[in-house]
């Protein structure tokens, strides 16, 4: 995903498409870094040589992290938002006698759909923002996540449920809490677009549910279900 803000300097994304560019007239110096180069420079292409550089960067590996926040840094003066957007496909495994411990070192070093190990994954998201922005904030730094609803992207259209396009979206709305609408992948970036920006000064450790509440509903007592009455 890429993020732009013009209130801001370099940020570093990966390329993996969950989520188009925010609009043009937001843009600010980006570093996109991923493992797919082909992909990576195509995005650079579409945004300009002048706002836009690709650096091929494997996240399970820590020089190459290093190694993009450096080349952000020498070449823009610094950096204030780096947004991580990373994850993979495995076979799915519902019972947990089924995981091996690989599974849950692959899904912690990058992030997969897998069950439980991709579970486990979410809430150390949620507990990493949280320890992060209690650490970072003497530093003035500030440390967020988001948790969308199930949406189409290209990973999970491809990979997880092999279904594509509308047909993807509606099986997304049926069991969805809030109705008449779908959630985009546009929704997710502006979101994201949104806690990088200085509109989000004081927003820290937080983590910004982008579900149109499903979180917060029991659809299995169907309480407020007016069909069901």
């Amino acid at each position: 995903m890429l993020i732009y803000d013009r209130q801001l300097q370099p940020q570093i994304a990966p390329a993996a498409t969950a989520a188009p560019p925010a609009p043009a007239e937001e843009t600010a110096p980006v570093i996109v870094a991923d493992i797919q180069d082909e992909l990576g420079r195509s995005v650079c292409k579409d945004l300009g040589p002048t706002t836009s550089s690709f650096i091929h960067c494997d996240v399970t590996k820590e020089p190459d992290i290093k190694n993009a926040v450096d080349i952000a840094v020498s070449k823009y003066g610094k950096l204030d938002i780096m947004f991580n957007n990373t994850g993979i496909v495995d076979d799915p495994k519902s019972r947990i006698i089924d995981n091996e411990k690989a599974d849950f070192e692959r899904v912690l070093s990058i992030s997969q759909l897998a069950s439980h190990a991709y579970t486990a994954s979410k809430h150390a998201v949620v507990g990493l923002t949280k320890n992060g922005a209690a650490e970072l904030g003497q530093f003035g730094i500030r440390v967020n996540c988001v948790s969308p609803y199930a949406l189409v992207t290209p990973l999970a259209a491809k990979n997880f449920v092999k279904t594509q396009g509308e047909d993807l979206e509606k099986a997304f709305s049926v069991p969805a809490n809030l109705k008449g609408v779908h959630l985009k992948a546009e929704d997710v970036a502006q979101a994201v677009l949104y806690l990088g920006s200085d509109d989000s000064k004081y927003v820290s450790g937080h983590n910004l549910l982008i579900d149109g509440g499903f979180s917060v509903s029991n659809h299995s007592f169907r309480m407020f279900d007016y069909s069901f009455a």
